[in-house]
């Protein structure tokens, strides 16, 4: 969730007036404090990429607790999730032996052809995410070829009654299981298969994905303009009406933005904008210590509960990238309230009794996406100071002996035997670039996937 064509969404912007913490000190870094901070977060990043090496070599990923590998569909099926999640984290870091040795092993060892039935979401995001932009850092042409091949597989998975995608797919087989689905999974496929349409020449990629987020965006609330969070992908019925920026919803929203930006697609800046009015119309809640989203029911409006969590805080990325800094800004002040109610960010919080209501931290990067987009638009020195905190905090309290391991419990800060490949993907790689050199990634040549795989904005337009 980020981007910024404001040429093209001029329309978007609104006055910018930038909110300030009171909380957050606002001294200015000096370049040289950024360039510490900067390689912190490399050699940490390099630490567990080494832990990864030695205890999970050619796995998913590794636990980072027992030090044992783990595959996300049984031993014997691995993805290599990790590596390829991480790659260009790796070589955005200047990390090139790390960065050689894993895409030595994705051209040779990465196998598709397996009788397994992924997860249309996760699997698109990282894997195929991934493949795309490192063949755009790197000119891998293996790497293309694998994410053509990846598409090919899954492709059955849109063959359902309305065009929205069954959940899983089988690799091998092209079957499909999983009629009940979320706008998150439906809607969050079109800046991955849109790419390799552009990349690859085939518009049948596209045009799925297209009509799956079409289909989707049809069947909203007519009276609130707000979609639910389950669907049935045959029946296109509703089977879960509440409504907010949550996970299994969020990045619905963040890729009918940013596909409208990547692509110059009309239709995806229409369904953005009138979605943005429906979501600040019901969802934004005004409260004494600040401005919060909340959850409604998507055919009333009507507010249900006040839950704002870990996922919620990607949102301040998209209304920055959208052109409203001054709402952004804002909603990061209460994220970052949020992160401080026990020196860790919870999953979920209940912003209007003030209590943790899902107390575990999966090391999630989504705080950090947010503050790495307001230092771009803003310049302000309390977003380094933000992202130092979220440092040091993850520091203290996740990190191992060959890794940084998830929290079970924020208040009681103990650990799970848990690191995800998204930690590399998003935590660190946003971490990085709020501290390094602008040119280390040029913000206005690229629009991040939601596993943060930046992709070519010419390339898109073409």
């Amino acid at each position: 969730m980020k981007m910024r064509f404001w040429v093209l969404f001029a329309a978007l912007a609104v006055p910018v007036c930038f909110a300030q913490s009171a909380s957050v000190s606002t001294v200015p870094m000096t370049d040289a404090q950024k360039a510490e901070m900067a390689q912190k977060v490399r050699a940490e990043c390099l630490r567990a990429w080494e832990g990864y090496k030695k205890y999970a070599w050619g796995h998913d990923a590794l636990k980072p607790l027992s030090h044992a590998p783990y595959d996300w569909y049984g031993s014997g099926h691995s993805l290599l999730m990790t590596p390829v999640d991480a790659l260009d984290t790796l070589t955005l870091m200047g990390l090139k032996p790390q960065a050689d040795e894993a895409r030595k092993l994705i051209d040779t060892q990465l196998n598709l052809d397996q009788d397994i039935y992924v997860k249309d979401f996760e699997i698109t995001i990282r894997l195929l995410g991934a493949l795309q932009s490192n063949y755009e850092l790197t000119g891998d042409k293996r790497l293309l070829e694998l994410a053509d091949d990846l598409g090919r597989r899954m492709l059955p998975m849109f063959d359902s009654p309305t065009g929205m995608p069954y959940e899983y797919v089988n690799l091998k087989t092209g079957a499909v299981r999983g009629v009940n689905s979320n706008p998150a999974e439906v809607g969050s496929l079109l800046i991955e298969y849109g790419m390799l349409a552009r990349l690859t020449g085939k518009q049948e990629y596209y045009d799925k994905a297209k009509k799956a987020m079409v289909a989707l965006y049809d069947r909203r609330s007519a009276k609130t303009g707000l979609v639910g969070l389950g669907i049935n992908v045959e029946t296109g019925q509703w089977t879960d009406t509440a409504a907010g920026i949550m996970g299994g919803i969020d990045s619905y929203y963040e890729y009918l933005l940013k596909a409208a930006i990547l692509f110059g697609d009309k239709d995806c800046e229409r369904m953005w904008q009138t979605s943005l009015v429906a979501i600040n119309r019901y969802l934004a809640d005004e409260r004494p210590d600040g401005l919060w989203y909340g959850q409604a029911d998507m055919n009333t409006g009507k507010r249900t509960t006040t839950y704002y969590g870990a996922l919620d805080a990607f949102f301040p990325a998209l209304l920055a990238l959208g052109g409203d800094v001054n709402r952004a800004a804002r909603l990061e002040d209460s994220s970052n309230r949020m992160w401080h109610v026990a020196g860790i960010e919870p999953d979920q919080y209940n912003y209007a009794t003030g209590q943790i209501t899902a107390a575990d931290y999966p090391l999630r990067p989504e705080i950090i996406e947010s503050a790495y987009y307001l230092y771009h638009y803003t310049h302000d020195a309390k977003y380094l100071e933000m992202g130092k905190g979220f440092f040091d905090a993850i520091e203290k309290y996740c990190r191992t002996d060959d890794g940084f391991a998830a929290l079970k419990n924020v208040q009681t800060k103990e650990k799970a035997d848990d690191m995800e490949s998204f930690f590399f993907a998003e935590t660190m790689k946003y971490l990085y670039l709020l501290f390094a050199p602008p040119s280390t990634l040029d913000f206005n040549a690229v629009i991040l996937n939601t596993e943060a795989h930046p992709m070519k904005r010419a390339l898109g337009l073409k």
